[in-house]
């Protein structure tokens, strides 16, 4: 799965993932079978998908967890909304460009806070996969996996993300750099005085960026044999 597979990760946030992932069961691929090497090789394929989920997930994770994880990927940064970009256009011709880069800024540090929290969802779906599940990843395709994760996780990131969201834009000023970019357009005759739900933008934004971040890591395992950075991944994934 996951494609630019953080392999050999270390440190604290590497450890506290490995530690999650003692005792994930993956389900065995055959529905029961016989012993032999058919049911070795079912084995060995649910332990490589298993590895690949792990890995890859870890890897998007902590991509975007890092400062600019957001903020200096193109792919994923957080823009205004477009509502607002109007808005922000206008008061950047004023002479306030500084304020509306400060609000860039923040929203995309809140996102890279609350990024760490998908660990243990993540992990969780590992443990919650069926047969049926594994089946349909296996052969599915380049962003099968990211897709389960979608289906069984959004809800739960993004109850658990939006909290951390809102309590890291007020540690790094969101409201201020917000009501810093507003004044001087509400001020402006016939201005809109519309207010905007940041904290649900940003959430949802910051999931939209992890996931497209997993969908990378899992085209990478998919289709790059350089990214099939373990003997067993080689074996399941390079068939």
């Amino acid at each position: 799965m996951a494609g630019a597979l953080l392999i050999g990760a270390t440190g604290a946030y590497g450890s506290a993932f490995d530690d999650l992932l003692k005792g994930v069961q993956m389900p065995r691929l055959d529905g029961g079978g016989t012993e032999g090497s058919g049911l070795q090789d079912q084995k060995t394929t649910a332990s490589g998908l298993k590895e690949a989920l792990s890995i890859g997930t870890d890897k998007a994770v902590k991509s975007v967890s890092k400062v600019d994880g957001y903020f200096a990927n193109d792919l994923i940064k957080i823009l205004l909304p477009e509502k607002m970009q109007k808005i922000a256009d206008v008061v950047g011709k004023l002479g306030f460009q500084k304020q509306v880069d400060n609000l860039v800024v923040a929203m995309n540090r809140a996102a890279e806070a609350a990024a760490p929290k998908a660990t243990s969802l993540f992990v969780q779906a590992i443990k919650e996969m069926t047969f049926d599940d594994g089946r349909k990843i296996l052969q599915g395709g380049d962003t099968a996996a990211t897709e389960y994760f979608k289906g069984k996780t959004s809800q739960k990131l993004y109850d658990q993300f939006k909290p951390v969201v809102v309590s890291s834009m007020e540690k790094v000023g969101v409201a201020k750099a917000y009501k810093d970019v507003m004044t001087p357009y509400q001020s402006m005759p016939f201005a809109s005085k519309d207010s905007l739900d940041l904290d649900h933008y940003v959430t949802s934004k910051a999931l939209e960026g992890l996931f497209t971040m997993v969908a990378q890591e899992e085209k990478k395992i998919r289709t790059d044999p350089a990214a099939r950075v373990t003997d067993l991944l080689k074996k399941v994934f390079g068939k």
